[in-house]
């Protein structure tokens, strides 16, 4: 969240870019530019009313950023928070005498204590509805024997089983909540329900204890306790206890695990579990930036088993993930592999395919959807049958290429629209804030621009014979956007300084003299420009730094 809340103001008030300096820019550094923006705007400097006014309100947005970023404490909760951070509610009790980690530490305070206020308001619902589909008629099926009957030209496909939980969180102080969840299952025509209440209280730092109530009407009565304890700064430790009543009488289950990092990537876990399916099970999880390795071990009754996965991330957009497993035991031996992928701001897809002796071949569907779970396992087969296990990898393949085409990506290139037209809408006024700010710099620039330009003439120096900034169209069915595009050349030129111009990276629309054009869309910079007497040009992203000028630059006079 403090991540988004820089973003967001940012792109409204960069004090970097504002004053044309690096984010790891030196106090001189900054104190250089101030200075030179200062003797620009100053309000003695210029006698029209107008000019003077708008000179004044220029200096003043100057003069801020440079108390803020020239002061330790305010600059660390700048750059980690934005603008918004130093407005934060509370900040008048905090001591200037305290270094920036403290402060920064004293801000992360405030921003909890306003979590926890939110907190309380709001329930955090989370739920999964999983349905089973018996699909074994598509592959094995008695058609001799059954083709007079009615319907017996079409395979069955029936729903043999269903799962439907949900659970919501209730805050009741800042350090206790109460988790409410229930859930409904049927198979073969048999169902039942069970209603659990978990209240769960932080005892500290290290720490947490939970109690859990439970009632159904496939099992009595249940009671709980589950503790989870930090050992050391790498080593953990839960255990839970469950006493479960039933017509068969009490029967008491006792779970416990350890966990350790043994790298910064790496965990091992041992756990024991008794009473209920009494076992005992170790692994080790291996997590990084581009993959995922479980290997497992676990001796118990009914199961014993061993499994090793793997998982490699796609550093892609669609955040794309290639899985893939095996698991042996007693009873029997199952590969699975698939993959998962993005198809919405808060939507992923995955599927599965299931092949395993004796259990034969099943797809597993699954959607992820904010804080929903929707998952479909299709039975395919009981028998390892080559034409499953194909339809089964190619199906899926062929089906999400169709409805990536022809519905998701018509669909999140309508809703990006939608978005950015919102956004534009709210942005409205602060866009023709900016423009006028924007333009009243320009009227001030243009008397040191005129000095600049008669002192590189002198030199045959930097000369900027035009300056464009916004999102370039070349396509001629969309001249319309064309307007997306100002005219930069005067703030550019007045940023020259003995022959160079050298930009920082940061978004050009917070550069004395620009704005932003096109809200939340792609933006360049095109520069085309005298040195030497030779004509360059140059094209630059919008956060890209930029020095010029360059031999590469330079416009090729046989082209």
């Amino acid at each position: 969240m403090a991540a988004a809340f820089m973003e967001e103001e940012v792109d409204n008030d960069d004090y970097y870019s504002l004053l044309n300096v690096r984010r790891e820019a030196t106090q001189d550094e900054l104190k250089a530019s101030y200075r030179r923006l200062c003797m620009l705007y100053h309000p003695d400097k210029h006698r029209d009313p107008e000019l003077k006014k708008q000179a004044e309100q220029l200096f003043n947005l100057v003069h801020q950023a440079y108390e803020v970023l020239s002061d330790p404490q305010s600059r660390a909760i700048y750059d980690v928070y934005g603008k918004k951070g130093l407005e934060m509610e509370g900040w008048e009790v905090v001591e200037r005498r305290r270094t920036a980690a403290e402060i920064r530490e004293e801000f992360e305070r405030l921003q909890r204590e306003r979590e926890e206020r939110r907190l309380q308001q709001r329930t955090n619902p989370k739920g999964t509805i999983s349905v089973g589909i018996d699909a074994t008629e598509l592959f094995d099926r008695y058609d001799e024997d059954f083709e007079d009957l009615p319907g017996s030209g079409f395979p069955q496909i029936e729903i043999n089983r269903m799962h439907i939980s949900q659970s919501i969180e209730a805050p009741l102080t800042a350090t206790d909540t109460a988790v409410l969840s229930g859930s409904l299952s049927t198979q073969n025509g048999n169902g039942g329900g069970s209603i659990n209440l978990a209240l769960r209280r932080v005892t500290s730092a290290k720490g947490w204890g939970e109690l859990e109530f439970g009632a159904g009407d496939l099992q009595g009565p249940l009671f709980g306790l589950k503790i989870f304890r930090n050992l050391t700064a790498k080593c953990f430790f839960t255990t839970s206890c469950v006493l479960q009543f039933s017509s068969q009488g009490a029967r008491p289950g006792l779970t416990t695990m350890v966990a350790r990092h043994l790298d910064k990537n790496t965990m091992g876990y041992i756990q024991w579990r008794w009473g209920i399916q009494s076992a005992m099970n170790t692994s080790i999880v291996r997590d990084t930036k581009t993959s995922h390795f479980t290997m497992a071990f676990q001796l118990g009754i009914p199961h014993s088993f061993m499994m090793v996965s793997y998982q490699h991330k796609f550093q892609d957009e669609e955040q794309t993930r290639l899985k893939g497993s095996i698991k042996a035991g007693f009873f029997g031996t199952v590969v699975e592999y698939g993959a998962e992928r993005k198809i919405s701001r808060h939507s992923v897809l995955g599927a599965t395919v299931s092949v395993g002796v004796p259990q034969g071949v099943s797809l597993k569907v699954k959607l992820n959807r904010a804080s929903q779970t929707y998952f479909f396992p299709i039975h395919l087969t009981d028998q390892l049958l080559p034409s499953a296990v194909f339809y089964a990898t190619v199906g899926p393949l062929i089906i999400y290429v169709a409805m990536h085409r022809l519905i998701i990506k018509p669909y999140l290139k309508a809703q990006k629209e939608k978005d950015l037209e919102k956004q534009r809408e709210d942005s409205a006024s602060d866009v023709l804030k900016k423009k006028q700010e924007a333009e009243a710099a320009v009227r001030l620039m243009q008397e040191s621009v005129r000095r600049i330009i008669e002192a590189e003439e002198s030199r045959m120096g930097l000369i900027i014979l035009n300056a464009w900034y916004g999102k370039f169209v070349t396509d001629n069915s969309r001249r319309n956007e064309r307007v997306k595009v100002i005219d930069v050349t005067v703030p550019l030129q007045c940023l020259v300084k003995d022959s160079k111009l050298i930009l920082t990276e940061a978004s050009k629309a917070g550069l004395p003299g620009f704005y932003d054009p096109c809200i939340g869309e792609d933006k360049s910079l095109k520069i085309l420009y005298q040195f030497r007497g030779v004509l360059h040009q140059v094209m630059s992203g919008d956060n890209e730094p930029l020095r010029i000028p360059k031999q590469s630059h330079k416009i090729d006079a046989d082209g």
